[in-house]
């Protein structure tokens, strides 16, 4: 409705003149004086307008389609010199006039003339301007400038908002051809690598589609062009926004923390922070930092066995604690080969740092027997696999079992001489 008032020579009976290729159709100078009697429909609207767009997530493709036709709008030729010139005339000095003087008696001096009445005429479209301001907001309105410095900062932030949501668009589309490109056969199971990771990497908009997506970049970029013919904005400013919003990530790919403030409390977000993680122009990577073995249970988990192996290894810790240390504490290459499979130095080091866990370091992280991997689908798929395979070769349950200890053996004899040297390891 408000960019249908806003355009009423749409529905005046006007032929556009013929012409070999449809240009842009320029705003007619007859409707000069509506746009000023109709300055605020203008100006006012537009600016609380900009003010709502830099609060709306612009990845989406309805709140793009609306940015886009708003600044097509005021995009038109001849349309945005006319608002100009309709803000000159409201903010035009009024003509003193000495007490009991008439303006028919004016002098020369003060502005007036027996021979031209184009002062009057420009008093008259000034007054008709102040007269439609003044009615609607009040003698005490503070004005602001559509084409003031105020709204034109406004106007530059939306347009480094429309440049990232375009990144955000095209690292969305790259996740997506990713995502699909990598599935697997385990997909079948719910299981993804950032599942085993213990992350979640996914972001909401991913539902999207490739054709919104699309859709979308095509909007933000012609509501940019838009922006910039309307309040001519330097192409110097537009190409380092540019290299600000592509070098919003980092040599690896990942994009950076969202805007933070460091306190004794740790990070605060400020409100540009905020405004990214909404939007999902930047988050944390958020990760499980406590006991693995009370983590909740995967969607890639069989939730009765990890119950069951929780409970059938917290009763061989409780039992064989004592000799676990014991072995532990030997310096001899049999020590070196518990530490490596019983301990887990760097789930200690990350709830030690963890602002969240206050206590955790006096909790008993020692050595311990964990069985949970034994409930994930992929390692109860692989068993049935390399049993299936070993059935082949006449080889029974009992002898494939004894097979596969043996070589997890050598796997950790292996493990155990490349990785003590630089493996942290903490009692």
């Amino acid at each position: 409705m408000w960019l249908s008032y806003l355009q009423p020579w749409r529905y005046a009976p006007e032929k556009p003149p013929q012409s070999a290729e449809p240009l842009p159709r320029s705003v007619s100078e007859k409707w000069a004086a509506f746009i000023q009697e109709n300055l605020l429909m203008y100006t006012k609207l537009f600016v609380g307008f900009l003010n709502r767009a830099l609060r709306t997530d612009l990845v989406s493709p309805k709140n793009a389609l609306m940015v886009f036709r708003v600044a097509k709008v005021f995009a038109q030729p001849n349309l945005a010199e006319m608002i100009l010139k309709g803000e000159q005339l409201f903010l035009e000095p009024e003509l003193v006039i000495p007490h009991r003087q008439h303006r028919l008696f004016m002098t020369p001096t003060l502005g007036g003339s027996f021979l031209s009445s184009w002062p009057a005429t420009i008093t008259d479209a000034s007054f008709k301007v102040k007269s439609h301001v003044y009615s609607l907001e009040g003698q005490d309105f503070q004005y602001k400038q559509m084409f003031g410095t105020e709204v034109r900062n406004l106007v530059l932030k939306l347009a480094q908002l429309i440049c990232q949501a375009q990144q955000t668009a095209k690292s969305i589309s790259d996740h997506s051809a990713e995502t699909m490109a990598s599935q697997s056969f385990f997909s079948w199971f719910r299981f993804t690598p950032s599942e085993m990771n213990g992350s979640y990497t996914g972001n909401d908009l991913d539902e999207i589609g490739q054709d919104s997506i699309k859709k979308t970049d095509e909007y933000l970029e012609k509501a940019l062009e838009y922006l910039c013919q309307i309040f001519k904005l330097n192409e110097a400013q537009l190409t380092q926004m540019m290299m600000k919003c592509g070098t919003a990530q980092d040599e690896n790919g990942k994009k950076q923390l969202p805007d933070c403030i460091e306190s004794e409390d740790g990070l605060i977000l400020t409100p540009l922070g905020r405004y990214q993680i909404i939007n999902g122009l930047r988050r944390f990577e958020v990760q499980y930092q406590g006991d693995t073995e009370l983590q909740p249970i995967r969607s890639y988990e069989n939730a009765t066995l990890v119950r069951l192996l929780f409970r059938l290894s917290s009763v061989l810790n409780e039992r064989f604690a004592d000799q676990m240390d014991v072995l532990c504490s030997r310096e001899d290459f049999v020590g070196r080969l518990c530490r490596y499979h019983l301990t887990n130095p760097h789930l200690i080091q990350k709830i030690r740092y963890s602002p969240v866990v206050k206590d955790g370091t006096s909790q008993n992280w020692g050595p311990r027997i964990s069985l949970r991997f034994l409930a994930s689908y992929r390692t109860l798929i692989s068993l049935l696999m390399i049993y299936f395979i070993a059935s082949w070769f006449y080889i029974g349950p009992v002898g494939c079992t004894f097979i596969i200890l043996i070589g997890y053996f050598l796997y950790a004899v292996i493990m155990t001489f490349f990785c003590e040297g630089w493996k942290p390891h903490e009692h």
